[in-house]
């Protein structure tokens, strides 16, 4: 899965997303769950991806609240 951009997420309506944060967030639960239990992951990195689209996602969404424009 290729890294989402702030140009990317600006692209996509409020609902997608909202969908796609907790798509994000159920992925990293398990990715936490999987390490958690002994088993490694197949890419430690992909965390740190996981966590920085769901940081990108939540400040598209604050701009949005606060009526930035970029």
């Amino acid at each position: 899965m290729p890294q989402l951009t702030a140009k990317d997420i600006r692209k996509l309506t409020p609902a997608e997303r909202q969908k796609r944060l907790e798509e994000l967030y159920d992925e990293l639960s398990s990715e936490r769950i999987s390490l958690a239990t002994g088993g490694g992951t197949e890419n430690p990195y992909r965390t740190r991806i996981i966590k920085k689209a769901i940081a990108r996602i939540l400040t598209v969404q604050r701009e949005e609240e606060l009526g930035l424009e970029r």
